[in-house]
């Protein structure tokens, strides 16, 4: 471990596992001071901390105290083909305002810059950040480091009062349960489904079902029963992945994945899924339900949950920066 000397103070190291209480207290002070809630768990953090891919000692940095502290916290994110990365920065509120932020934004940029030779030689290379978007100094710090708004992303909720509407299945459609045997079948299905969302990047599947069988089974309250399969005959034509819990609300469940296979699109599927999974929580006694959409999605996702009685609660706004010009992977618009 290498540890280098800011200023005032201040040094700079790779964390260590030892580390992670330590950078869960901060990210749930900036999270209460910025939004009004705490929304990491230990077991939250270690599933990241453990995922596939990562490496703490190359892909995140720390900022300390003389006398040990951890004040700040830089990760990034980049995997297959590397052509769209992810970096996000926690401050301790007690440290706003010190050049911290905007320290290591810089350096999980340079982090990130070093892997655009494993990208396709053709393809732009773009990082992104985000805030919630009522927080103004964050947005301020991406627009200064030369990050433009690129989209708007809203947690939408329902409460419900009264049993919601019983699901209207279309023809030759029924409903399971996931299980064991079908989880590279799922996961080929998700895939499928949002190739239509904006941003999507086609990535190898040995690596992308390996990274998402570690997020989902190693999810705190992973319960294959509530992720449903709407199937035609054998074919999964959509799915809604659902966790009984979030760790930000506890009262809530959360749909984490809701996606329509295109020959299975514009027939009430995604509607009937969620009118399902909705029941489902009801019976359960679980009132509360949420889940995160595009705000601007190619496939009219907003209007549908609009129509199913949810109403936004939260947006965060996506900002972007060019690291290389090239021909664009991600998917921008829907055929």
């Amino acid at each position: 471990m290498t540890e280098q000397i800011l200023f005032n103070g201040f040094s700079v190291r790779p964390p260590t596992e030892a580390d992670i209480p330590a950078i869960v207290e901060l990210l749930n002070a900036s999270a209460l001071a910025i939004q009004g809630t705490k929304d990491t768990s230990l077991e939250d953090y270690g599933r990241f901390w453990r995922s596939p891919g990562y490496n703490a000692a190359k892909d995140s940095r720390i900022i300390t105290t003389d006398d040990g502290q951890i004040v700040a916290v830089v990760h990034t994110r980049s995997q297959a083909p590397y052509v769209s990365s992810f970096l996000w920065v926690g401050v301790h509120p007690a440290y706003c305002g010190r050049g911290l932020g905007a320290y290591l934004t810089a350096w999980g940029e340079s982090r990130l810059r070093e892997r655009i030779a494993e990208a396709p030689p053709d393809a732009r290379v773009i990082v992104r950040g985000g805030t919630l978007s009522t927080y103004q100094p964050a947005a301020d710090l991406l627009r200064q480091a030369g990050y433009q708004q690129v989209r708007s992303f809203y947690t939408m909720t329902i409460e419900m009062a009264a049993p919601p509407p019983a699901p209207s299945w279309p023809p030759g459609i029924t409903i399971h349960s996931m299980t064991p045997d079908q989880e590279e079948a799922v996961y080929r299905a998700v895939d499928d489904a949002f190739k239509d969302h904006w941003g999507h990047v086609d990535a190898p599947f040995a690596e992308g079902f390996q990274r998402w069988q570690h997020f989902v089974k190693n999810h705190p309250y992973y319960d294959p029963s509530v992720f449903f399969l709407a199937m035609d005959g054998a074919e999964i034509a959509g799915l809604a992945l659902c966790f009984p819990k979030d760790t930000e609300f506890p009262d809530m469940a959360w749909v984490d994945d809701l996606g329509i296979r295109r020959p299975w699109r514009r027939q009430g599927l995604a509607l009937a899924l969620l009118h399902h999974a909705f029941g489902e929580f009801y019976r359960r006694g679980i009132k509360k339900v949420g889940l995160g959409v595009d705000a601007s999605s190619l496939t009219g996702a907003t209007k549908l949950y609009e129509k199913a009685g949810m109403r936004v609660f939260r947006q965060h706004d996506s900002y972007e920066k060019e690291l290389r010009p090239g021909c664009d992977l991600t998917t921008q618009t829907v055929e």
